[in-house]
């Protein structure tokens, strides 16, 4: 479980990182009857043994939503927009029954924007809207939701978060979180959620929109750069992404900030580095996807010994038939990186201050309908969410949502090299790595030593590895 764990930076369900532990899988009922078995006569005085049989059934199903939804899509674009639109509507109107203070979770972006402007268009009063900013530009969206929030004439919550108060989370991570867990906008969802329920019990959040209308840049990167390699020879691909990864992660920031079309693209260096890796190990549009979604890979090393274990990325009947791409890269998302990745982080953060988050999206009408939508109504001219963006435009100024998409992160790779380093080395040191005897401290330290010299990002598997040490003390104490 260690090495599915590092590569995912969670543990894919249904496996858990306990033995003989496992996670009920999203749409499942899990049901346990018993049955009296005949005692023996010298224990007819006690209760009567009991044989207890478990099964697990499916209620609803992701790969049928998909064949269903291709099956029939929806022709015409006007028509996806305004089924859209009323279907969240309904779904946002549900999920805002409540009989406690709700608000809801507002970055700015689409997703966010949307859920909060169709509460907005519901509501009888000012609906409270929460964001965090970072003094760091190139994290910071605060500003963005500001806006937002200003035109829709919501009740607005910010609240600035030094890097110090960001970086007094991190002991309490291991605590937050029932298995290692390490995505690093844990963070700022953990403080995002210990404002709003400061003010309200119950927040609405835009999370799922991403995988049901393609906003991850991977699904409109993905193939536009495959087109661009794959004419050439895997060994000149990977002297090439050796090359890229052998230029500073800085000295890309400072190449990019002066040329046209990329000096908007945020944190470049990060991005070129892992490209260049990706350029190195993958060999196919599907095979980058993998590689994408992947920090240490099985063949790393860094967990010897360990035998190969099958996820939802290897069920062939997930895709079947589905001949896009990027549509493909949906459904493994949806499956994998939404439930085990999204949904956990932003549960576990919220009901560590006893918030209880709510997620339109998930509504299984929006999903069933979302899959009716052909590709090219959720990703055209280069850019994802396109049916979602025509709704949110009904009610919110185009000028005040488009702009590269940021994410919700804070620097934890530079502190790595800064504030936290200490800490980082006393987990990642050599004998601190061997006193667990898991995993290799060889190629940990090779990648920790190359991200202290800044030739490297290595920040996700880093992060990876020193939530693990984290968790594993938490555990021997």
């Amino acid at each position: 479980m260690v090495a599915l764990y590092l590569q995912f930076c969670y543990v894919p369900a249904p496996y858990a990182i306990y033995q003989h532990i496992y996670k009920l899988e999203p749409g499942c009922v899990l049901s346990l009857s018993s049955s009296d078995v005949s005692a023996p006569p010298a224990a007819a005085l006690f209760a009567p043994a009991r044989r207890h049989t478990l099964t697990v059934e499916r209620y609803w199903a992701l790969s049928e939503v998909v064949q269903r939804g291709l099956a029939d899509p929806i022709r015409e674009d006007r028509q996806a927009v305004e089924q859209l639109e009323t279907t969240l509507l309904k779904a946002v109107s549900l999920q805002c029954v409540a009989d406690v203070p709700l608000g809801a979770f507002l970055s700015g972006g689409i997703d966010s924007s949307t859920i909060v402007a169709l509460m907005q268009a519901q509501a009888t009063r000012p609906v409270r809207t929460f964001t965090i900013g970072f003094d760091d530009a190139g994290f910071n969206e605060a500003e963005y939701a500001k806006e937002v929030a200003r035109h829709l004439g919501t009740d607005h919550t910010e609240l600035y978060v030094s890097p110090k108060q960001a970086r007094d989370v991190i002991p309490h991570l291991p605590d937050l979180y029932c298995e290692p867990f390490a995505d690093p906008s844990q963070i700022p969802t953990y403080l995002v959620s210990q404002i709003a329920r400061q003010h309200v019990t119950v927040a609405l959040s835009g999370d799922a929109g991403d995988e049901l209308f393609g906003g991850y840049n991977r699904y409109f990167w993905g193939r536009r750069i495959w087109s661009r390699l794959s004419w050439m020879p895997l060994t000149a691909r990977r002297m090439l992404g050796t090359l890229i990864q052998k230029v500073p992660a800085q000295a890309w920031d400072v190449i990019g900030a002066g040329l046209p079309g990329v000096s908007r693209v945020a944190r470049l260096g990060e991005k070129a580095h892992k490209l260049g890796y990706r350029m190195r190990t993958v060999n196919g549009l599907d095979d980058l996807y993998r590689s994408l979604v992947s920090q240490w890979t099985p063949d790393s090393g860094v967990v010897p010994g360990a035998r190969r274990l099958a996820t939802s990325l290897d069920d062939p009947i997930a895709v079947r038939g589905v001949l896009e791409p990027e549509h493909r890269m949906m459904i493994w998302d949806s499956l994998t990186y939404l439930p085990d990745d999204i949904l956990h982080k932003v549960d576990r953060a919220a009901m560590g201050v006893s918030l209880e988050t709510r997620v339109p999206f998930l509504d299984h009408r929006v999903a069933e309908l979302a899959w009716r939508m052909p590709l090219h109504m959720k990703i055209r001219n280069g850019q994802g969410k396109w049916v979602l963006r025509q709704v949110l435009y009904r009610h919110v100024p185009r000028e005040l949502i488009e702009r590269p998409k940021a994410g919700f992160a804070v620097p934890v790779g530079q502190w790595l090299r800064g504030p936290l380093r200490d800490w980082a080395e006393d987990l990642l040191g050599e004998s601190r790595l061997y006193r667990g005897g898991v995993l290799a401290a060889g190629p940990i330290r090779e990648k920790w030593q190359q991200h202290l010299a800044g030739t490297h990002d290595w920040t996700l598997m880093l992060w990876a590895v020193l939530m693990f040490q984290a968790w594993l003390a938490r555990e021997d104490s």
